[in-house]
């Protein structure tokens, strides 16, 4: 199971965010960027309820403002390499 999770934070909290938010194993992608959000996540996981548990948690952070998530849909495209 994936899922792509764009994050709003407070101003300035960014790096440390990343940093924090590097210690969860199944964030498998992590970048800053511009916008109406400030954090690019890519999650993956064997488990489908863990998907949810995982953006929780990210939501619980004091500095997370706002979360968007969007699971992948599998047989809908995939990366350019892919056969």
């Amino acid at each position: 199971m994936q899922a792509y999770v764009l994050l709003s934070c407070t101003g300035g909290s960014e790096i440390n965010l990343i940093s924090e938010l590097k210690e969860i194993p199944e964030i498998v992608e992590i970048n800053g960027v511009w916008g109406k959000y400030d954090i690019f996540l890519k999650l993956s996981t064997s488990d489908t309820g863990k998907i949810d548990k995982i953006v929780q948690k990210i939501r619980s952070y004091p500095d997370v403002t706002d979360t968007y998530t969007m699971h992948v849909l599998y047989g809908q495209g995939g990366s350019i390499d892919d056969d």
